[in-house]
């Protein structure tokens, strides 16, 4: 039961929670103008707010450890505070890269592909608020990535 409340929230999930829904772009209106920032202003502010709530509990979790006396049992605990704490360091690269999503949207610089500075689409960034790089951007780098893995 604890494990449903501690469910990893999506992005889509952090709309639904911001009291957004996907946002309905009107026939003449201009990409990323100052409603389409806001929205996503919301969306990342309400995101990275669940990430440090999520990051405080841990701590909290790890305040309240117990000292089993049984081997096994003090093993399991210590398994659990890592995956813990790997995924208190995910959501800590999770916050910087959405503070630094935030200073794009102030600088107005937000919603155009990093690489080729095309659109990324609305539709993309309710999916992934974070991405900087459009999809077919995205696409080669990952095709580039995997060559080089070999």
């Amino acid at each position: 039961m604890e494990k449903e409340k501690n469910k990893k929230t999506s992005s889509l999930n952090v709309l639904s929670i911001a009291g957004l829904k996907p946002y309905q772009k009107k026939i003449d209106e201009l990409y990323m103008n100052e409603k389409q920032r806001l929205h996503f202003k919301k969306i990342l502010e309400t995101w990275q707010n669940q990430l440090r709530n999520e990051i405080n509990h841990t701590f909290l979790l790890q305040e309240k450890s117990t000292n089993f006396p049984d081997p096994i049992d003090r093993a399991a605990q210590e398994e659990e505070f890592s995956l813990e704490l790997r995924n208190q360091d995910r959501n800590r690269k999770l916050i910087k890269k959405i503070e630094l999503t935030l200073k794009k949207i102030k600088n107005k610089d937000f919603g155009y592909c990093d690489s080729c500075g095309i659109e990324i689409g609305i539709r993309r960034l309710e999916a992934r608020p974070t991405a900087s790089l459009c999809i077919d951007c995205k696409t080669l780098a990952e095709i580039r990535e995997k060559q080089m893995a070999g």
